[in-house]
């Protein structure tokens, strides 16, 4: 408890330290206030649809943004005033070149011209003749100063009717189909925005009839109010006056050329192979025409489309062997009439480099007191047999050793690996291409082979292999499904040790049976986060197995040896197939996460995220593989908790927390949430709670309160912290510091109790969720 109180004294001093050393009240000049921000006020005699939202773009205006405040601190603006003495050192120098912030002052506001702004933008949304004022509130207390602006609103203008004057077919005839399929409705306010969205929508429904030469800037709006006396007005659309010819008419595709080994330094390709109405241009077979013409959407004698030509350069772009691809259009001036003009369509394609060699050296901690290095090497090569396909070799080796006390442990891993992607379906019957019209399906096999030496304990050699598809359906939706999916362990060179281990634990013993999978595997994936500009923001995965169905039906008895490691001899132990025992079990994993993105720049997030996942065993198996099992905590899951320390239920996990054994289930619950905040530049911040954990859905003799029951809410591990992220670019490097404050393996009544001088700090790459 003294340790509890001598951290509490110490987070207060530190927050009172920080406070006391980040003030700049005393560097703001004689006569100067520190401008800290502004806001509208909005007044108006009429209802207004979304004032909230009209509010949020006035303050956008605003001019200028106060100095950056965290915690009620100006870090940035506290490191610039120290930069600016006559000795600021090189830390001082050095932080305000990285987040130093020049101050901003009262005297820096303009407000009469952010009272034009505020005006125009009114009238951009149809609040013609509104009225802006501004006030300056000057604090008592301190040299700070804040500004209101007061934005009086009348009634906005309406349209009336909507009209477009005429034109000469064919163009004519477009914009009049276009027009219908209008959101405009009687009696809609006047706004800017909308005006321009409208010409935007005209624009790219006429380029999908074939006018290539069209662009918004052709089409004006024009407003009418002199047949009204009540704020209404008669809304024309036009074609600005002396547009060419050109603009006007539809174009036709009459000539498609691909260069699939294309170089810019290279310019004298003369051998041409024509297929399926495309003309291939290479010296020498790069890619082959049969395999390549079915990622190309354009047709000849088509009407020029945009989503055609961006579906074909996207197409072509999932292959995995080009670096560039690029799709230029010609315009064939001398085959063009007054109703229709021609153009030639060349696709550009530069390979990347065939092949390539990538080594990545790691460095592995676990919660066990494990670390070592780890070496992986990847050999890549590209268009292996001339039709897109990827080659991939992965050698890994691995050494972990436990640190500190205790009786010495140590883990030997090496593997080999070797993925082969064909970039389209192999299926031995046909399917209609046109059923994927977004993306070509992708046929992967992939096979592996694993040996791992733990010290004093066993070997395990280990095999999988898998054969399977992977398609995007849409921008957001992707499946994989893997309808042979293999792998076997062998447990081999065991000590007393570990026999005795298993001998004292037949729940783990079980697990390490039947290590012959055979199944399939499907998955299928909602990706809302690629509109990375929306408020709201959804992805959800799920994830089925099924396995040992299928070579149950060839499977037969089989007794155990007299050298069988797991099972005593003489024992009947189910079924095997070719010799193997196999393992029989379903799985179901659910993945859902919401972000809520707010803030001026949407630069804050409410992140939150849960998980749900299922495994049961049945006909040949009474308990899941070891592999197939779940497990919680750490920097993935319930971050105060030690990774793979959790559970399960009330459980301590016995004496498998000081081995190599994790603590595993065959069911997991969890519920994750974070606010995600910027601090400066790259350094991002956020405050999280964790809850979860595992159960086992059929109790464990060596395991007090492991299986699920209906108080399940009451033995979830819950924590929280604080979490500082470095974030270039996408790449994300993670601390979060985290503690308990919910313990489900103490006794009831000792459950509730935050650890703060107990925190668990977690290191990671990439976001938890």
């Amino acid at each position: 408890m003294q340790l509890k109180k001598t951290s509490y004294y110490l987070i207060l001093i530190l927050i009172i330290g920080i406070s006391t050393s980040c003030s700049v009240e005393k560097f703001i000049p004689e006569g100067e206030r520190l401008y800290t921000g502004g806001e509208v006020v909005i007044e108006s005699d009429t209802t207004i649809i979304n004032v909230s939202q009209l509010n949020d773009e006035l303050e956008s205006v605003l001019r200028p943004s106060p100095n950056s405040k965290i915690l009620g601190m100006y870090p940035g603006l506290y490191v610039h005033y120290k930069s600016q003495r006559e000795k600021p050192g090189f830390i001082n120098r050095f932080l305000n070149k990285k987040i130093g912030e020049e101050p901003v002052y009262q005297s820096d506001v303009a407000e009469y011209e952010v009272e034009d702004l505020l005006r125009n933008r009114l009238e951009n949304r149809g609040f013609f003749y509104s009225v802006a004022s501004s006030r300056f509130r000057e604090s008592e207390n301190s040299p700070t100063a804040s500004i209101t602006y007061t934005v009086q609103i009348p009634e906005p203008y309406r349209m009336q009717t909507y009209q477009l004057d005429t034109l000469s077919p064919p163009i004519y005839r477009e914009m009049i189909s276009s027009i219908k399929k209008t959101q405009f409705e009687k009696g809609m306010r006047y706004d800017l925005s909308n005006l321009k969205l409208e010409r935007d929508r005209i624009d790219y429904n006429l380029k999908r009839k074939g006018y290539y030469n069209f662009n918004p800037s052709f089409l004006i709006f024009e407003v009418d109010t002199n047949q009204y006396k009540n704020k209404r007005f008669d809304l024309y659309l036009k074609v600005k006056k002396g547009v060419p010819k050109k603009v006007i008419v539809p174009y036709k595709i009459k000539e498609i050329n691909v260069y699939p080994d294309y170089d810019l330094s290279d310019t004298l390709v003369s051998r041409q192979i024509r297929y399926d109405s495309l003309n291939f241009i290479q010296d020498e077979v790069y890619f082959k025409p049969k395999y390549l013409a079915r990622y190309i959407t354009l047709k000849e004698g088509a009407l020029y489309n945009p989503d055609t030509s961006r579906n074909t350069a996207r197409r072509l772009s999932t292959i995995g062997a080009y670096k560039f691809v690029n799709i230029q259009y010609e315009e064939i001036d001398s085959l063009r009439n007054d109703s229709l003009g021609i153009l030639k369509a060349n696709i550009y394609l530069s390979p990347l480099n065939k092949r390539a060699v990538r080594a990545e050296l790691q460095a592995v901690t676990k919660s066990n007191n494990f670390a070592g290095p780890g070496l992986a090497l990847t050999y890549t090569n590209r268009n292996l047999f001339k039709g897109g396909e990827i080659l991939n070799i992965t050698g890994a080796a691995g050494y972990e050793v436990q640190l500190g006390g205790g009786e010495s442990l140590s883990s030997i891993e090496l593997g080999l690996s070797g993925e082969l992607i064909f970039p389209r379906l192999l299926f031995p019957v046909k399917i209609n291409e046109d059923f994927f019209k977004y993306n070509i399906p992708k046929t992967v096999t992939a096979l592996g082979v694993d040996y791992l030496n733990r010290s004093k304990l066993y070997t395990l050699l280990s095999g999988n292999a898998g054969f399977g598809y992977s398609w995007d359906s849409n921008k957001f939706v992707t499946h994989r499904f893997n309808p042979i999916s293999i792998s076997y362990t062998r447990l081999s060179n065991t000590t007393s040790e570990f026999e005795t281990i298993l001998r004292e634990n037949t729940f783990l013993k079980r697990s390490f049976q039947k290590q012959f999978i055979a199944g399939s595997t499907y998955n299928f994936t909602y990706n809302g986060m690629v509109n990375s500009n929306s408020t709201h923001q959804f992805f959800l995965n799920a994830g089925f197995e099924i396995a040992g169905n299928t070579v149950s039906l060839f499977g037969k008895d089989v007794e155990s040896s007299e050298d069988d490691i797991i099972t005593d001899a003489g024992q009947t132990n189910g079924k095997a197939f070719l010799g193997l025992e196999y393992a029989q079990f379903a799985k179901l994993d659910v993945d859902a996460r919401y972000h809520f993105n707010f803030g001026r720049n949407k630069d804050q997030k409410i992140a939150t995220r849960l998980f749900a996942g299922y495994g049961y065993a049945y006909g040949n198996s009474d308990i899941l593989p070891f592999v197939k099992q779940y497990y919680a905590g750490g920097p993935y899951s319930v971050r105060a908790f030690r990774i793979r320390s959790l559970g399960p239920g009330t459980s301590d996990g016995g004496d498998t927390q000081n081995t190599f054994f994790d603590q595993i289930g065959n069911l997991r619950l969890e519920a994750n949430a974070e606010y995600r905040f910027p601090i400066f530049g790259f350094v991002k911040g956020a405050f999280f709670v964790d809850a979860g954990n595992i159960w086992n859905s059929e109790d464990n003799p060596e395991l007090d309160g492991d299986e699920f029951t209906s108080s399940f809410m009451s033995e979830l591990g819950i924590g929280g912290g604080f979490g500082l992220r470095v974030d270039v670019q996408g790449f994300v490097i993670r601390f979060d510091l985290a503690a308990p404050f919910h313990d489900p393996s103490l006794e009831e009544g000792e459950r509730w109790d935050f650890k703060i001088d107990e925190p668990l700090l977690n290191f990671a790459i990439g976001y938890p969720f």
